[in-house]
């Protein structure tokens, strides 16, 4: 969702910053993009390691929540842009008539704000069901999201394409046997079987996804 659908990873990002500097450190960029698709308490440990605390010094679960609330407030003020090709992707899946899920390691207090915005733009919600990152009983890099949402929707692994950006997604969809399309965003994502890399989602038609099932195509 953040990053694939949305330009609202770069808020993820600016909350942890201002949350780094409050505990007297700045982020670097590498600690920045191993945070990406995690869940938030694992992208505060990341921030700890990076800024030198030690992690029984500090309390985790509060500063995820700040940063959570923190991220909140800015999509609240400043908007959710789409990805780009991300808004016309989604109507030309239900147009197809495919089932869609949506999988987020995002809680769902959060995620709300961002499928609540989706679903006034495009009218109707495009999803069938989402999962987010509470509510799966792991998160990814465990295929159990994603098995819960093929489950939920009653498809089979092997007729699934999982969209992700981030190396914790394409690894959850992977684990979980179902085809990936990696669209990288904040992390590089190398080339691996299963797996098919594009720079962007504009342009993707329901037959070039249909397509990705049969096997990774050339990186576009």
């Amino acid at each position: 969702m953040d990053g694939t659908l949305v330009e609202t990873e770069e808020l993820w990002g600016e909350a942890m910053h201002a949350r780094a500097a409050q505990l007297g450190g700045a982020l670097s960029a590498a600690a920045r993009e191993r945070t990406a698709g995690t869940t938030m308490h694992a992208s505060m440990l990341i921030v700890y390691a990076d800024l030198g605390l030690d992690p029984a010094t500090q309390d985790a679960d509060a500063d995820a929540r700040w940063v959570e609330d923190e991220a909140a407030a800015l999509m609240t003020s400043r908007g959710m842009p789409w990805r780009p090709g991300a808004r016309e992707l989604l109507g030309t899946v239900r147009a197809a008539g495919l089932r869609t899920a949506l999988v987020t390691t995002t809680p769902r207090r959060v995620a709300t704000l961002v499928l609540d915005r989706i679903t006034a733009d495009l009218g109707a919600d495009p999803f069938d069901v989402t999962i987010c990152g509470d509510e799966a009983g792991a998160r990814k890099p465990d295929p159990a999201p994603y098995l819960k949402a093929m489950a939920d929707l009653g498809v089979d692994p092997s007729s699934s394409l999982v969209v992700e950006d981030s190396l914790v997604g394409t690894t959850s969809g992977l684990a979980a046997g179902a085809a990936v399309l990696g669209v990288p965003l904040v992390q590089q994502l190398q080339p691996q079987p299963g797996l098919t890399l594009r720079t962007t989602l504009a342009g993707l038609t329901a037959a070039d996804l249909a397509a990705l099932l049969d096997g990774p195509a050339p990186t576009a």
